[in-house]
C-alpha cells in the first residue's frame, strides 16, 4: 500500500505545538482591511488554537497519527 500524502494546503495553513496541539491563524486578514477596525486587525493577528471538533480531520490532513 502506498505512503499517505499529506495535504500541502494544510501543512502551509497548521503547525503543531510542543505539546502536541494544532495552531491556526484567524481568517479575514488578508485584504479589504480599510473597512475593519484597527482592534479587529490587531484581533486577528494573534493564533489560535484548532477547536477539539476539527482536530481529527486536521491532523488526517496532515498524515498525523
Amino acid at each position: 500500500m502506498p505512503k499517505m500524502k499529506t495535504n500541502s494546503g494544510a501543512k502551509k495553513r497548521f503547525a503543531l505545538t510542543g505539546t502536541g496541539k494544532i495552531k491556526r491563524k484567524h481568517a479575514f486578514k488578508s485584504h479589504i482591511l480599510t473597512k475593519k477596525t484597527k482592534k479587529q486587525k490587531r484581533n486577528l493577528t494573534h493564533t489560535g488554537l484548532v477547536h477539539k471538533a476539527n482536530t481529527r480531520s486536521v491532523k488526517e490532513m496532515l498524515a498525523l497519527r
